[in-house]
C-alpha cells in the first residue's frame, strides 16, 4: 500500500521528497479529469447528431470593471493567499495532513491581503484592456459540451455532500461522537448517497441551462462508472478501509493463475493504521491486519471497467434516448448489491431480514431499472418521437 505518492516514490524510485498528495485524492482528481474530458467527447457526438443543441446568451462587451466583481475577484484571492503562503511556511505540517490544514481557520492575514490584491488587480488589468467607450452587448452561442466542467464541479460538490450525508446516517454514533470531525473529513463516503443527490443536482442544472436531461444522462452514463473504476484504485493502493470481510481461506485452485493478493490481502501500510505494527517499519502508516480480507475495492474497478467497456461499446447502437442511463443504473445497482455481500458495513434489521443501507439502496436501483427498461421499450416509438432529435430550443440567457 502507499497512502501518500512520497511513499511509492520511496518505495519504487528510492525518490525520498514530502509531498501532500495522498492515494486517494490523487485517483480521485483523475476520476473528475478522465470524467471531464469523456463527457466532452460524448457530448460534442451528441451536438453533431443534434441531440444537445446551444444557447443564446447575452454578453456585455467593453463594460469596465464592476466593483461587484472586484469585491468577488479580491474575496477569492484572499482566501487563497490566506492558505498558501501559509501552507508555504508550515510545508511539514501541511505535508502531515493537507485535509485538516486547509479545512483549519487557520492561515496567514498578509498572504491573504497579497493574495486579494494581485487578484484585484488582473480581474480589474482583464477588463480595462477591453474597454470600450460605449460597451456593446453581443450574443453568443454556449454549447453544452462548453459546460461539462460545470456539470462534473456541481456533481462533485453535490455528490460529496449526499455522501456524507449518507454515510453519516448509516454511522450515527460516529457523528454524535465527533460532529466535526464526521462532517470535515474526506473519508467516509457513500458512492450511493452521491450519485443521488449529484443526479438530482445534475438534472436541475440541465433543466436551467435548456439542456436535454435525457440526452445529458446517456452522456453521463459512459462517465460515471469509468470515474468510479478509477476513484475504486484509490481506494485500494490506499488502504481507506473499505475492503471486505475477513478471508482467512486459501485461494481457489481454480484462482491459482492469479495473485494470492486478489484473493485475500492484509492492507499493509494502510492509511487509517489499522491492524498491528509492521515490525522495522519507518513509515507514517506502520499498520497491516492481522486476517486478511477480500480486497473489495479491486473488485469494484473491475466490475465497473467492464460495466464502461459494455456501455462505451452499444452507445451507437442504442436508439431510445434515456436507455443507456437506465442501463447504467441497473448495472451500478446489481455490481454494488453483489459486492455487499463480502464488503464491511453496518447491518441493519428489519423484522428477521439484516440488510445493510447499500443494499436497500441499490435494491431499488436494481428494481427501477428494470421497470424503466420495459417502459421505455413499452414506449419507445414515443420517446424517439419527443427526444430523437432535440425537444428544446435555443434560449437566450443574459449574462
Amino acid at each position: 500500500m502507499y497512502p501518500r505518492l512520497s511513499d511509492f516514490l520511496r518505495e519504487v524510485f528510492g525518490i525520498d521528497v514530502e509531498l501532500p498528495i495522498q492515494s486517494y485524492g490523487l485517483f480521485v482528481a483523475l476520476a473528475f479529469l478522465t470524467g471531464i474530458w469523456v463527457l466532452i467527447k460524448e457530448m460534442k457526438r451528441k451536438e453533431r447528431q443534434g441531440l444537445l443543441i446551444p444557447s443564446e446568451k447575452k454578453v456585455l462587451v467593453g463594460a469596465h470593471a464592476k466593483p461587484r466583481e472586484l469585491i468577488i475577484s479580491g474575496l477569492i484571492g484572499f482566501i487563497i493567499g490566506y492558505k498558501l503562503l501559509d501552507i508555504i511556511l508550515q510545508y511539514s505540517a501541511f505535508v502531515e495532513d493537507p485535509q485538516g490544514f486547509i479545512l483549519s481557520a487557520g492561515g496567514s492575514f498578509i498572504g491573504g491581503l497579497i493574495g486579494a490584491g494581485i487578484s484585484v488587480f488582473f480581474t480589474w488589468r482583464e477588463k480595462h484592456k477591453k474597454k470600450l467607450d460605449k460597451p456593446i452587448w453581443e450574443t453568443k452561442q454556449v454549447f453544452p459540451h462548453e459546460l461539462a466542467g460545470n456539470f462534473l464541479v456541481i456533481a462533485g460538490v453535490v455528490g460529496l455532500l449526499g455522501a456524507k450525508i449518507f454515510h453519516n446516517l448509516e454511522n450515527w454514533n460516529e457523528l454524535v461522537a465527533d460532529p466535526w470531525g464526521s462532517l470535515m473529513t474526506f473519508s467516509g463516503l457513500s458512492f450511493l448517497g452521491g450519485l443521488l443527490l449529484g443526479g438530482a443536482a445534475i438534472i436541475w442544472y440541465a433543466k436551467k441551462k435548456n439542456i436535454s436531461a435525457v440526452h445529458l444522462a446517456d452522456a453521463a452514463a459512459i462517465v460515471m462508472p469509468l470515474g468510479y473504476a478509477i476513484g475504486r484504485i484509490g481506494c485500494q493502493v490506499s488502504g481507506d478501509g473499505c475492503w471486505g470481510i475477513e478471508n482467512p481461506d486459501p485461494m481457489p485452485e481454480w484462482l491459482s493463475f492469479l495473485p494470492e493478493w486478489i484473493w485475500a490481502y492484509n492492507y499493509p501500510h494502510n492509511i487509517i493504521n489499522e491492524g498491528v505494527l509492521i515490525p522495522g517499519c519507518t513509515w507514517d502508516n506502520c499498520h497491516v491486519l492481522t486476517t486478511p480480507v477480500f480486497p473489495t475495492p479491486f473488485y469494484e474497478t473491475t466490475m465497473m471497467f467492464i460495466v464502461f467497456v459494455i456501455l462505451f461499446s452499444i452507445r451507437k447502437r442504442i436508439k431510445i434516448p434515456g436507455m443507456l442511463f437506465v442501463l447504467y443504473f441497473l448495472f451500478a445497482g446489481i455490481e454494488r448489491f453483489l459486492i455487499e455481500k463480502i464488503r464491511i458495513n453496518n447491518i441493519y434489521k428489519i423484522g428477521n431480514l439484516e440488510v445493510t443501507q447499500a443494499e436497500i439502496i441499490s435494491f431499488f436501483m436494481i428494481l427501477v431499472g428494470i421497470v424503466a427498461i420495459i417502459l421505455l421499450f413499452k414506449n419507445k416509438d414515443k420517446m424517439i418521437t419527443k427526444f430523437g432529435n432535440s425537444a428544446v430550443k435555443p434560449k437566450k440567457e443574459d449574462a
